[in-house]
């Protein structure tokens, strides 16, 4: 919790009494977690020593985060081809609990807007293409846990309500990607394909964005079929001990029961 407050903070971080009124912690259990995150160099403390700001050895550890026989590794020579092939920007996705997050991306010629943003970002599973591929391809009883806890979380976005959902996750199952237009963004489309593992459950998502224009019914075939390709040709190379696969099912209840 501390890590996300600080990595949400403004450059110059935030002083030990706003996270506490952040987090809802008290001002002691605040200073314990920051002097403990600061011997372990993860937090950075000004000079001042009044603010806090996140460190450079949590870069350094993120930097490394699944890099022997990665997804990313195995992934990035693919999303290179589709970029130069397409020439749209290409996404790579991973599960997080109940959001997908963008551990690549391959920036297209052409300037796009985004869910998930920069690598790094995350947005809730069923928003956009490549989060709603990847829900729509997990085991039904997590499927419809990430449901519950989802859907008021987006309820505000405009059409997604329980009912488009569920109808979006028929499609995905039915065609095997996600290519319906949300309206969220205008004038951008993108289509999303599932990345399985060996029981057939999503574990990640390669996705496209464009603009409209470049995604009509005479191309969004051959994009849909080049991706699903990438897509098999990643799930054939995946490594089950690869951290940034690792099930989070194990932890959804308990996340779910501490959130709601």
């Amino acid at each position: 919790m501390v890590l996300r407050a600080l990595a949400a903070a403004p450059a110059q971080g935030l002083r030990s009494t706003q996270l506490a009124e952040q987090l809802q912690l008290s001002s002691a259990t605040t200073h314990r977690l920051l002097q403990a995150l600061v011997a372990e160099g993860v937090v950075a403390m000004s000079e001042q020593g009044k603010q806090y700001r996140l460190g450079i050895d949590l870069f350094c550890m993120a930097a490394s985060a699944g890099s022997v026989g990665g997804l990313r590794e195995v992934a990035k020579p693919l999303l290179l081809r589709l970029c130069a092939s397409l020439g749209d920007t290409v996404f790579l996705l991973v599960r997080s609990g109940f959001d997908a997050v963008c551990i690549d991306r391959v920036d297209g010629p052409i300037p796009i807007r985004s869910f998930t943003g920069d690598v790094g970002g995350r947005v809730p599973l069923g928003v956009g293409q490549g989060a709603l591929a990847i829900l729509a391809f997990l085991p039904d009883q997590e499927r419809e846990e990430v449901l519950r806890y989802n859907i008021p979380r987006i309820s505000q976005l405009g059409p997604y309500d329980e009912v488009y959902l569920r109808n979006g996750i028929e499609r995905v199952r039915e065609t095997g990607s996600a290519a319906t237009p949300t309206g969220l963004l205008e004038g951008m489309a993108g289509v999303g394909v599932p990345i399985l593992d060996r029981n057939g459950t999503a574990v990640a998502a390669l996705s496209i964005g464009t603009i409209t224009d470049r995604l009509r019914s005479d191309r969004l075939g051959m994009v849909t079929e080049m991706l699903r390709r990438s897509a098999v040709a990643i799930s054939e190379q995946l490594n089950p001990f690869d951290p940034t696969l690792r099930r989070p099912s194990l932890s959804l209840s308990s996340q779910y029961g501490s959130q709601r």
